[in-house]
């Protein structure tokens, strides 16, 4: 007999970022509207812009568009820079809003941040998926990873999760999220299907980490088997900044959620069988054998005098060649049950 599938809850994480605009007192009111929406958890992002950045880096050409060409990329995300202690406030204040906190770590110093936070889960961005020193040090600490692998090949994402259980992480601690690093990505480009592909390939739970506008793709992942999704959100898309475009609001991030939830519930166990709300419905739909005219008892049942009409109470259509040229053992009114 085949086993039904088991599935864990689907880990939803409501990626804040750096839409709070370096402000504290936005970035808690986006926890307040993510833990509304009924997500697992709201990330952020922890950096030193001058640790992670260099002087002579371009803008990529979505924060071109979205924050113009007058500042460089360091300028641009100084000002987004979250302290120490601001980041502190964060995290007690998910923990009074019954959200679990996650940021994302770009320099080894922030990585020493987080673990001070005493955190169980390290997020790895798709960026330093190629960061040797980076990846060692996340997987010395022994922690849940999740490692996003926008711009990635098949061949990188093994050789980090290698460095990754080589440096002291378990492989069944990793969860990998297929991701695209375009803002917004083209629905074109997201290639939900890799990850199926990637959790055969891989022996890691996969995820998706979703750029694209809206919230079909974060729904199809989940169908997809998807089993943790992130999705940037905004308390408003008209704010300045490099990601509130491609962001989707607190109503559209509620409505992710719950269409996600109602996916979890879709899915099933894997095997066909009647579920317990049309088992009702199996007499009705289905069809027996019937008499299609007066049968008197003794006639022979022929394929002219019996036909298959609802209900399905009495003999089965399945039984046809069973009933047919048997003796009736009584007599039948047209539209009656056969019965042997």
């Amino acid at each position: 007999m085949r086993k039904a599938m088991t599935r864990k809850k689907i880990f939803i994480i409501a990626e804040a970022g750096i839409n709070h605009n370096g402000d504290l007192e936005t970035a808690k009111r986006m926890i307040d509207a993510a833990a509304c929406s009924g997500v697992d958890a709201v990330k952020f992002q922890t950096f030193t812009a001058d640790k992670v950045i260099s002087r002579f880096a371009p803008k990529a050409e979505y924060q071109k568009r979205t924050t113009g060409t007058g500042e460089s990329q360091l300028d641009m995300a100084r000002k987004l820079e979250l302290s120490v202690a601001q980041q502190r406030e964060l995290l007690e204040h998910c923990r009074m809003r019954k959200v679990a906190f996650l940021s994302t770590p770009f320099d080894l110093d922030s990585v020493d941040v987080l673990n001070g936070f005493g955190l169980k889960t390290i997020k790895i961005p798709s960026g330093e998926l190629t960061n040797l020193p980076y990846l060692r040090k996340i997987g010395s600490l022994g922690k849940k990873v999740i490692m996003s692998t926008g711009v990635s090949r098949m061949g990188e994402i093994k050789k980090a999760i290698s460095v990754l259980t080589r440096a002291g992480t378990r492989r069944r601690e990793i969860t990998v999220l297929h991701c695209n690093t375009e803002y917004p990505t083209p629905f074109s480009d997201a290639n939900l299907l890799a990850i199926p592909a990637m959790r055969g390939e891989l022996n890691v739970d996969v995820g998706y980490s979703d750029h694209t506008p809206g919230i079909e793709a974060s729904i199809a992942a989940a169908a997809l088997g998807a089993s943790i999704i992130e999705k940037h959100f905004t308390l408003d898309k008209t704010m300045s900044g490099p990601d509130h475009r491609a962001s989707i609001d607190p109503a559209e991030l509620k409505a992710m959620v719950a269409s996600i939830r109602n996916i979890e519930k879709a899915i099933g166990s894997g095997i066909k069988r009647p579920s317990p709300s049309e088992l009702k419905n199996k007499d009705i739909v289905r069809k027996s054998i019937v008499a299609s005219r007066d049968i008197l008892k003794g006639e022979l049942l022929t394929e002219e005098n019996m036909t298959v009409k609802r209900p399905g109470t009495g003999i089965s259509p399945m039984r046809w060649d069973y009933v047919v040229g048997r003796r009736a053992g009584k007599s039948f009114k047209e539209d009656e049950a056969i019965t042997l």
